[in-house]
């Protein structure tokens, strides 16, 4: 190996960001969450003895921001000297380097910051973006938003949010449901089509909150309003019943994002339980495992829609071979330099190199803890 690819130090930084409003979905009507006031980041900056360097992140919300700072903390010093070209065989090292604590969930996780940090890297040195490294299909994606559509807003302004989004240029909208008062899921969603019109793209998200006899009924009564998708109707691990559901209606079923590893979106992917997939690249530990999950979901024939964290999932969209959509969520905004462009209900995938953002000033401000390993090139 080339002096200038090995590993020489690694910087993690524990950083809050403050949401503006408590946010409210499904999970918290029904009293399985508190609200959400802040998003913990995990950042992993990586720097080899040449000096080429590579940003990552993974995340979590309500819980686990310290547990992943910690173990990233832990394992990191197993990346000093190692080739940074050899990204596959990293993850499994650090994998195995925490394995007692699982392949999965909050260990994959923290892993997550350390293998977008190496693809950002490789596709710097390259001189190229993270997309046309991995292989691109396409120079953007459809986005939809989710941001303006969260059970604790009133419905008027709810009207307001939608309107803006299309007017912003982006291409669909996604509304929550799943209150225990379905009768105003439905008031929502049919005020929302109508004030929009049918050439609208319509999302729903119940975020796991209903059993399978509401899950049947509410899925029947949803037919009506053509909707792209209905997300998450059933517990996350309901394979079989996600796949009755898929079977049974014509509107596609979405789900995956809570889940934590290739392993359990193969298991997913084999019950037939989705229509579009929905992995979370930060979630399944990093681009390694997520490029696993999508060969899977393209060889059983899914459509992709990658959870939150559009930053890098603009990238990891636009290398599926069939169009996918990506979820528009401009809360990560203030922790980055730059911005990603809309046009015409597409998200651009940007041009420069590795994932084309760098850390703000406000993310080194919230940042909570620091700690570095290795010493700078």
């Amino acid at each position: 190996m080339s002096s200038a690819d090995r590993i020489a130090h690694i910087a993690l930084s524990s950083c809050y960001l403050p949401l503006a409003n408590p946010i409210s979905d499904a999970k918290v009507l029904t009293g399985r969450q508190k609200p959400m006031t802040e998003i913990a980041m995990l950042f992993a900056e990586i720097e080899t003895e040449g000096g080429h360097q590579g940003l990552g992140f993974t995340y979590s919300k309500r819980a686990g921001g310290p547990g992943q700072f910690a173990h990233a903390k832990e394992v990191a010093p197993a990346l000093i000297g190692e080739d940074a070209n050899d990204i596959a065989r990293l993850w499994t090292k650090l994998c195995w380097a925490g394995a007692s604590v699982g392949r999965s969930g909050l260990s994959a996780q923290a892993i997550g910051a350390f293998d977008v940090a190496l693809y950002d890297l490789k596709a710097k040195r390259a001189g190229l973006s993270l997309a046309k490294l991995l292989g691109a299909h396409r120079d953007s994606v459809a986005c939809y938003n989710t941001s303006g559509g969260f059970l604790h807003t009133p419905l008027d302004q709810l009207l307001v949010n939608a309107e803006k989004s299309v007017a912003r240029g982006i291409g669909g909208i996604k509304l929550k449901v799943g209150q225990p008062d379905r009768a105003k899921d439905i008031e929502r969603v049919s005020a929302v089509r109508k004030h929009l019109g049918e050439g609208v793209a319509l999302m729903v998200d119940a975020n796991q909150q209903w059993d399978r006899p509401t899950a049947q009924r509410m899925c029947r009564r949803f037919e009506d309003f053509n909707l792209v998708w209905i997300e998450e109707p059933l517990d996350a691990y309901d394979h079989e019943g996600h796949a009755a559901l898929a079977q049974a209606f014509d509107t596609p079923i979405a789900t995956g994002e809570m889940l934590t590893s290739a392993m359990e979106h193969g298991d997913l992917i084999r019950h037939r339980a989705a229509d579009y997939l929905m992995p979370d690249a930060p979630r399944v530990g990093g681009i390694t495992p997520f490029l696993k999950i999508a060969a899977q979901a393209e060889a059983a024939g899914l459509m992709l829609a990658p959870h939150f964290a559009m930053e890098l999932h603009v990238h990891l969209g636009a290398a599926y071979p069939t169009e996918t959509w990506v979820e528009h969520f401009d809360w990560l905004e203030p922790l980055f330099n730059e911005r990603l462009e809309i046009q015409n209900g597409r998200m651009l995938v940007p041009q420069r190199p590795g994932l084309g953002v760098s850390l703000s000033e406000q993310a080194r401000a919230w940042t909570r803890e620091r700690a570095e390993v290795g010493q700078r090139a």
